[in-house]
């Protein structure tokens, strides 16, 4: 990304920060007129001449590149294992990583591991209730699976 001095165009096409096209002005008027409003001048393309570049508040530049490139990479899924019998504090910790997971952009795989037949409604409703909690930040791709030694389900991060 190229922002303010960086920008070596002797004139660029200007956006102003609402969106609103101010025209094709020379690059110092346009450092100016950042200075002075207390934004950022960010350079969206070197392609075209003269480049297009917008009027941006200050930060926020780097917040849009930042979220690109998480939206440009493919999410990854990521596995949360339980059991059954797991304690309430064990609980909120696991439901504090998948939120962290989810929140980041990628997919959250919870794996519940059986050890007897009789487990599989408990683990069932585990599942149930992490779904529930987790809703805010992402919603299940997959119904709960169970097969014989596990029960499973996968999470996606809910689009912003």
């Amino acid at each position: 990304m190229i922002k303010n001095e960086q920008i070596k165009a002797s004139e660029v096409e200007l956006t102003g920060a609402d969106g609103e096209p101010l025209g094709i002005v020379p690059t110092e008027e346009a450092l100016a007129l950042a200075r002075k409003l207390k934004v950022d001048l960010v350079c969206e393309s070197l392609l075209r001449s003269p480049p297009p570049c917008r009027l941006v508040r200050a930060g926020r530049a780097r917040d849009e590149a930042n979220q690109a490139k998480r939206k440009a990479r493919a999410p990854k899924v990521k596995e949360i294992r339980l059991t059954p019998n797991i304690e309430e504090h064990d609980y909120d910790v696991k439901k504090t990583q998948a939120e962290r997971i989810l929140k980041g952009g990628d997919a959250a795989l919870l794996v519940v591991k059986l050890s007897g037949a009789k487990e599989g409604d408990r683990a069932k409703a585990l599942l149930e209730s992490l779904i529930r909690e987790l809703a805010p930040y992402g919603s299940k791709k997959t119904g709960i699976q169970l097969n014989g030694k596990q029960a499973a389900v996968q999470l996606d991060p809910k689009e912003d």
